[in-house]
């Protein structure tokens, strides 16, 4: 008997798909960003790697973190035969992923020993974020534990006693996922959240050297990590932030034994689903101390301020695969005769969306600039960096919600499906707001800089080198002034903090993003400049009709353009 196939849905063929785009190739702008922020010679090395990721973000990665976001990890705290034998099972397509990211394109490795993608020194952080950009653009919830794998590596090497950075280094950096110690950050309680002067978790010394640490964490990502970086206080030590220390936790000790935690169980979470995230219960579980005691937090600040800065890599990058999506689809799609890019309300939603996505790549390589020349020891660099991190991660976040949501709208119903990337993108953009600290700590967290840092004259002094003699974007200049002054009024009134860091933040961008425009010849980010600076700093009124022409060009290309995928 013939069984005939059914028909397409009528209109099936019209709605624009846009799996299988190279997600490097169709972002041009982006080669160009790496040759002006990597050193010469690495642009070029790694332009073929970045193009394979790109395909491979936009294609099987794509895919892979699709199955990985509907199949999440389970816990098991038995064996078949009733044995004790705690694990997490994870899905073949998240341990793709990981194989992936860990182990063919090192990302959790590449800053901290030569030999990765071929290339024979430490790779600057600008190499690490601009591959991670292109990475979250498919995948989330991994970059997580690669985020925590990295600033763990980090914070061990800067402040671990030479013993356990030998120890543990070559599995934290390993490529070869059987050796590889993945790594993990249990800080939050429940009690506590953001007021670490809060810890209960307690850490009493034990004859050996080591601390056996006891207490509940209320909220541990990757939480069967081979290592992780904890937050306790020590038994006798003083009150407050002075008691607490930092302590460095593996999930099996040197003997071979597993150590004395345990995950109680896993989050159901509203986003991040491929990752495990937990409570972690530890009984007497043995750790070292690292640093000095009394510098815990300073300590543990060092990391959670390097994963800040990822978060806003990741947040960029999500707020890019969500303007992609939405270009792919307005340069094809056809509505009442016209392409939806030919419309004028459509290209103004679409430009409102590329503005803040291009603010926060470019802030991304200003950080990444500045954490370099910190880690180089230059001089104003450290404070700098101790600014850009939190208004990067405070604004970059916040947008990324709206982007990922007016991107859902682009599509339509379609994009509230989960058989597309909108609802994944949309779900995973909220955690960026809360993970290592919530909008107003994080803005709180600008005028501390400011204030104990010196950072607030180092961030006008570079704003003021970027702008030179007052370049092709002359009213920065009193923005900045005035974003500063508000800065510092903010020191005085707290309750002025968010709408201080965003006025830095947007300030910063735009004179970045005029800079890079000069450096690269690209007047279409010069646009961007004055777009950010008319639509997101200068007063304005909201009834007025007239708001200026937007000269859009170039900033709406058809991201399938060159690349196969043309409309």
């Amino acid at each position: 008997m013939h069984i005939r196939s059914p028909a397409p849905p009528s209109g099936a063929a019209t709605i624009p798909d846009s799996q299988g785009l190279n997600l490097y190739r169709a972002d041009p702008a982006l080669a160009d960003l790496a040759s002006l922020y990597l050193p010469g010679g690495l642009a070029s090395h790694l332009a073929p790697h970045l193009d394979r990721l790109g395909a491979l973000a936009g294609g099987a990665l794509d895919r892979l973190a699709m199955t990985a976001d509907q199949n999440p990890p389970v816990l098991h705290h038995r064996s078949r035969r009733g044995g004790d034998e705690q694990r997490i099972e994870y899905h073949p397509a998240y341990r793709e992923m990981e194989r992936l990211a860990f182990g063919e394109f090192g990302l959790a490795a590449l800053s901290h020993r030569p030999g990765v993608l071929g290339w024979d020194q430490p790779m600057p952080p600008a190499a690490k974020y601009l591959l991670t950009y292109l990475f979250v653009q498919a995948e989330f919830g991994l970059c997580c534990p690669v985020s925590m794998t990295d600033s763990l590596t980090r914070t061990l090497r800067k402040f671990g006693a030479p013993e356990l950075v030998a120890r543990y280094l070559p599995a934290l950096t390993s490529q070869d996922l059987d050796a590889l110690h993945q790594g993990a950050m249990f800080m939050t309680e429940q009690g506590a959240g953001s007021d670490i002067a809060a810890t209960a978790v307690r850490a009493a010394p034990r004859e050996d050297g080591t601390w056996a640490l006891s207490g509940d964490k209320w909220f541990c990502s990757n939480p069967d990590a081979g290592l992780a970086m904890v937050l306790a206080r020590r038994e006798g030590g003083a009150p407050g932030l002075k008691g607490v220390s930092l302590f460095l936790l593996p999930r099996t000790l040197p003997d071979g034994t597993p150590n004395h935690h345990r995950v109680a169980r896993l989050k159901p979470k509203l986003g991040t689903r491929s990752m495990a995230s937990g409570e972690v219960t530890m009984n007497g579980a043995i750790a070292w101390l690292v640093g000095e005691p009394e510098a815990g937090f300073r300590q543990m600040a060092d990391m959670v301020n390097n994963s800040r800065l990822s978060n806003g890599v990741r947040a960029a990058g999500m707020m890019r695969r969500a303007v992609t999506e939405a270009l792919f689809i307005a340069h094809r799609r056809v509505a009442f005769g016209r392409r939806l890019v030919e419309m004028p309300l459509m290209r103004r939603q679409l430009l409102k969306m590329t503005v803040p996505m291009e603010q926060a790549r470019t802030m991304v390589f200003q950080a990444a600039e500045a954490l370099r020349r910190a880690d180089a020891g230059e001089e104003g660099a450290y404070p700098l960096l101790r600014i850009l991190t939190p208004l990067l991660k405070f604004r970059a976040c916040r947008d990324a919600r709206k982007v990922t949501g007016d991107a859902m709208e682009v599509r339509g119903g379609c994009g509230y499906i989960e058989e597309w990337s909108d609802a994944r993108l949309l779900r995973d953009a909220h955690l960026g707001s809360i993970w290592e600290g919530t909008s107003n700590i994080v803005a709180l967290d600008v005028l501390r800089a400011a204030t104990r840092e010196g950072s607030l004259p180092v961030l006008r002094d570079h704003l003021r080198g970027l702008q030179g003699n007052g370049g092709a974007l002359p009213e920065a200049g009193p923005a900045m002034e005035r974003a500063v002054a508000l800065a510092e009024a903010a020191q005085e009134d707290p309750s002025l903090a968010r709408q201080a860091a965003s006025a830095l933040y947007h300030v910063t961008s735009a004179a970045a993003l005029a800079w890079e425009a000069e450096r690269l010849g690209r007047p279409e980010r010069l646009a961007l400049a004055r777009l950010v600076l008319r639509h997101r700093v200068l007063p304005r009124d909201p009834l007025d009709p007239f708001q200026g022409n937007e000269h859009d060009g170039d900033l709406l290309r058809d991201p399938g353009a060159g690349t196969g995928d043309e409309a």
